[in-house]
């Protein structure tokens, strides 16, 4: 049985009273409504649209100033960062924009549930997790055009129109970025979207389980209404699973992702020695150095349009060739780490990430997302010379 009451739904399943609260991210109307149904109705458990790490963003002026930016691209995260930056940014842009902070009644649920000492859950799942799925997911150029849509994001300048603050009202600015970029890659809609809204209700439906007094209040933006009281009645009745633990992980890469990542090295391999075999030594050594040439030049020009330390323009010069016969390693590794080592990062970096992200100024004067930058232009400069370099290879070895 199912009531609805303008922003607000109850369910009352299996014995179990879960009231939904829609809020509207950026309405003072929506926190104080917030604070007041978890005061009136004194539930047994309240759960939240969060993950602990926007919470923690929230909450811990210090949490980007552990951030170890060489661990980061040691470990192939660099990509990852980059994305959840451009997030954190979009967020801070609509704070100072709107007056309200987007995301406040979700704070205001937690700590209002602290004050009359009621259990809490964050009940989303991680947004880093949602990206990598989605990045999993992607080809070469949809992972270029989700990088693209993240960073427009990021740095536009355009204000917000009635319209566009009106379509806020109804939805978070996750959901509102998220919605945007599964429009533009459909590829992704799934993991981007209806993956949340089946995660949020499976963990709000095993949260409810342990209510104190078997009524629990969850806040969520009211665009996932709809879709979770369809996901909450078929757990409910069975229809549908609650273990949602496999959309906790990445998904592994696909046998086309392996092909690829190898075909570029095995094709270029493959064409200088067949120049090698058909037209001598001499003319295989001229098509190594070509690609050499083009490979590492343009991976450098990367790093220059990026006012990388001179070090590090010259480390991806000569680590570009390395990064493409070894798919395990790419340039950015060795470009970003030398850029964090020459010019290491300092705590007020840290302590501004969220600011300098906002505008392109801010990017190359902030250490850490200047290295970012490297990594990121290195890589995309020795991507380039790789597609442009193995026609030219090949027209020398049929000419």
């Amino acid at each position: 049985m199912s009531e609805d009451i303008g922003t607000r739904l109850n369910l009352n399943l299996a014995g179990r009273d879960i009231i939904l609260i829609g809020t509207a991210h950026i309405s003072r109307e929506s926190i104080d409504e917030t604070r007041a149904v978890i005061k009136d109705e004194q539930p047994g458990m309240v759960c939240v649209e969060l993950d602990s790490s926007r919470y923690a963003s929230m909450t811990q002026k210090d949490t980007w100033a552990k951030l170890d930016i060489i661990n980061v691209i040691r470990s192939g995260k660099g990509f990852l960062l980059i994305a959840n930056l451009v997030l954190s940014s979009f967020q801070h842009r609509l704070g100072n924009e709107l007056g309200v902070s987007p995301g406040e009644e979700m704070h205001i649920a937690v700590d209002t549930a602290k004050e009359f000492d009621i259990p809490y859950s964050f009940c989303d799942r991680e947004v880093q997790q949602t990206l990598r799925r989605a990045w999993a997911k992607c080809g070469f150029w949809s992972k270029c055009k989700l990088l693209a849509g993240l960073l427009n994001s990021a740095f536009t300048t355009e204000k917000l129109s009635e319209a566009e603050i009106e379509n806020l009202k109804k939805q978070s600015e996750l959901d509102g970025m998220m919605e945007d970029l599964a429009d533009y890659l459909p590829e992704v809609k799934e993991t981007l979207i209806d993956e949340r809204d089946r995660y949020l209700a499976a963990k709000i439906w095993e949260n409810s389980a342990n209510s104190r007094n078997r009524k629990t209040v969850a806040v969520v933006g009211a665009g996932h209404l709809e879709g979770l009281k369809r996901h909450i009645e078929r757990i409910a009745n069975g229809t549908e699973d609650s273990d949602v633990s496999y959309l906790e992980v990445s998904p592994p890469p696909g046998i086309a992702g392996k092909i690829i990542s190898w075909a570029v090295p095995v094709i270029i391999v493959a064409i200088i020695a067949a120049g090698f075999f058909r037209l001598g030594v001499d003319v295989s050594l001229e098509m190594l150095v070509r690609w050499l040439l083009w490979n590492g030049s343009l991976a450098a020009a990367g790093a220059l349009i990026a006012l990388a330390h001179p070090l590090a323009i010259l480390v991806s010069f000569v680590g570009a060739p390395i990064g493409t016969l070894s798919p395990f390693i790419g340039v950015g590794l060795f470009s970003g780490v030398a850029q964090a080592l020459m010019r290491r990062p300092r705590i007020e970096d840290a302590e501004s990430l969220t600011e300098s992200i906002t505008s392109i100024k801010g990017v190359y004067k902030n250490r850490i997302t200047h290295v970012l930058l490297v990594f990121l232009l290195s890589s995309l400069g020795g991507m380039i010379g790789n597609l442009i370099s193995i026609p030219r290879l090949a027209g020398i070895l049929f000419q």
